[in-house]
């Protein structure tokens, strides 16, 4: 009885596992190492899609939305190439999903060079 009641997070892996992780329920499990590079790569692409998101709601902001999504999108794909976590890579896809809001809205509104090439 005391076995069916103790939590997941309190298991250990087997012995005979070679370099396996204890078994914490977490569904955005991480390898407990620091990555600073993939999480400042995740920062800014989540701060460039929430800027392209909003840009994209003014028409007259439709340079700003699309530069900004543009280069959201680049850091983003590049960060989930070398993402190593489940954490970094659903913050990676929710920073490019805004981005590409932001950058699809910026170009129906106006285009990378609207205006400013003629």
């Amino acid at each position: 009885m005391a076995q069916t009641m103790r939590s997941p997070g309190g298991r250990t892996a087997p012995s005979h596992v070679a370099n396996a992780r204890p078994a914490n329920g977490s569904l955005f499990a991480t390898d407990g190492r620091p990555h600073p590079l993939q999480e400042a790569l995740m920062a800014v692409t989540g701060v460039l899609g929430v800027l392209a998101f909003v840009a994209a709601q003014f028409h007259s902001l439709h340079l700003l939305s699309s530069w900004a999504g543009l280069i959201g999108l680049l850091v983003g794909a590049y960060g989930q190439y070398h993402s190593r976590t489940t954490w970094q890579r659903f913050g990676f896809i929710m920073g490019m999903g805004s981005s590409a809001v932001g950058f699809y809205l910026g170009m129906a509104h106006g285009g990378l060079f609207g205006g400013v090439i003629t």
